[in-house]
C-alpha cells in the first residue's frame, strides 16, 4: 500500500476495525458468535478511548491499564475482565501484524487474578432423572432423549449439537464428526446408548416435515429447521425443573459432567482434551490434575454410559 493511502486508512478507525473483522473471520476462522463477542469487547475499549480523546494508534500501556482498572471499578466480573483484555490483546497483535503500529502496548498488560472455579456438574443419577422426565408420548419426546444422550455421551458444545448432520454420523465405526470453534473438525467417540437413541429418533424423524436446505441436520425443531441454541437451553431448564434438580444448569453442564465423569473413571486427560476440542490442555485441566499415561481409547472404556450399557446388554454391538 502506498504511504499516503496508508495514512488515510490509519486515520479511519472504522476501516481498521473492518479489516480486523475480516482477519478474525477469514484468517482465524471464528464463528459468528465468537466474532460478535470479540467485536463487542473491542467496542468497550473504543468507547473508552473516544471519551478520553485518545487514538487507538498512539494509546499507551498506562492508558490501557486505566481502561482495565475501570472495568474493575464498575464491577465487571474478573473472568469477563480477562476475556475483554484477551480480545484487546488480539486486536493489538493484529495492528502490529498489519503495520498499523510498530509496538504492542498490551504485551505487559496484566489481567485480573482468577481463582480456580469448578463448573456445576450433574451426577449420573441426575442425568438419568432428566432423561426419564421426558414425555415419550409427545412427537418430540424421542428427539429430546437423543439430544440429552448426545450432549452427555459426546461432551458437545450446544452450537456443535445444533449443527450436527446425519452425514456426520459414523455409527459402524463408533464416531461422529464435529465442527467446533474456528471451523475445526474432530472425530468424537459416541456411546452405544446414544447411538440407540439417535436411531430411534431417525425413525420418528421420517414423519416430520423438513424445510428445504435442512434435510441433513440431525436434530430438527417442530417447524422443520435445525434446532437452535435457545431451544436447547429451554429444554434443559424445563427438564431440570421436572426432575427436581435445583442446580443452575445449562447445556454446557452436560459437557462439564461428561469430562468430570471420565476423569473420575480414570480416563486420560489428553484424550479428554481431544474429545472436547480444547486447543490447550490447560483449558481441560480446570477439572483436575491426574496421571497422563493412558491412551485415548480409555474414553469408551470409562464413560458411565458404556459401563452401564455393557452390564445390561453384554455390550451387544450395534
Amino acid at each position: 500500500m502506498k504511504t499516503e493511502e496508508k495514512a488515510v486508512e490509519k486515520a479511519d478507525g472504522k476501516q481498521i476495525v473492518r479489516k480486523y473483522q475480516q482477519y478474525l473471520k477469514l484468517e482465524k476462522g471464528f464463528s459468528p458468535n465468537t466474532l460478535d463477542a470479540y467485536l463487542t469487547d473491542l467496542q468497550k475499549l473504543l468507547n473508552f478511548l473516544e471519551g478520553e480523546g485518545l487514538d487507538i494508534l498512539s494509546v499507551s500501556l498506562d492508558e490501557l491499564e486505566r481502561f482495565a482498572a475501570g472495568l474493575h471499578d464498575i464491577g465487571v466480573h474478573p473472568r469477563s475482565q480477562a476475556r475483554i483484555l484477551s480480545g484487546i490483546k488480539s486486536f493489538f497483535h493484529f495492528l502490529v501484524m498489519a503495520d498499523y503500529r510498530e509496538d504492542n502496548p498490551t504485551e505487559l498488560l496484566e489481567g485480573p487474578k482468577i481463582g480456580l472455579h469448578l463448573p456445576e456438574v450433574l451426577s449420573v443419577d441426575e442425568i438419568d432423572r432428566m432423561i426419564d422426565a421426558i414425555d415419550r408420548e409427545k412427537n418430540e419426546g424421542q428427539r429430546n432423549r437423543a439430544i440429552l444422550e448426545t450432549l452427555y455421551s459426546c461432551g458437545l458444545r450446544v452450537s456443535e449439537l445444533c449443527q450436527l448432520k446425519i452425514s456426520d454420523l459414523y455409527f459402524d465405526e463408533g464416531f461422529i464428526k464435529v465442527e467446533g470453534k474456528g471451523s475445526k473438525q474432530r472425530l468424537v467417540p459416541i456411546s452405544p446408548r446414544a447411538i440407540k437413541e439417535i436411531r430411534y429418533w431417525l425413525l420418528d424423524r421420517t414423519h416430520w416435515r423438513i424445510k428445504p436446505g435442512c434435510e441433513d441436520y440431525l436434530f430438527l425443531a417442530r417447524w422443520g429447521k435445525n434446532i437452535s441454541r435457545i431451544m436447547v437451553f429451554h429444554l434443559i431448564k424445563e427438564l431440570a425443573d421436572e426432575a427436581g434438580i435445583t442446580k443452575s444448569i445449562s447445556p454446557h453442564t452436560f459437557r462439564h459432567s461428561f469430562a468430570t465423569h471420565l476423569l473420575e473413571g480414570g480416563a486420560n486427560l489428553r484424550a479428554i482434551q481431544c474429545m472436547l476440542g480444547h486447543e490447550s490442555i490447560a483449558t481441560t485441566e480446570i477439572y483436575t490434575h491426574i496421571d497422563r499415561n493412558r491412551l485415548r481409547e480409555e474414553i469408551i472404556e470409562h464413560h458411565p454410559r458404556n459401563i452401564k450399557y455393557r452390564k445390561q446388554h453384554k455390550f451387544i454391538k450395534l
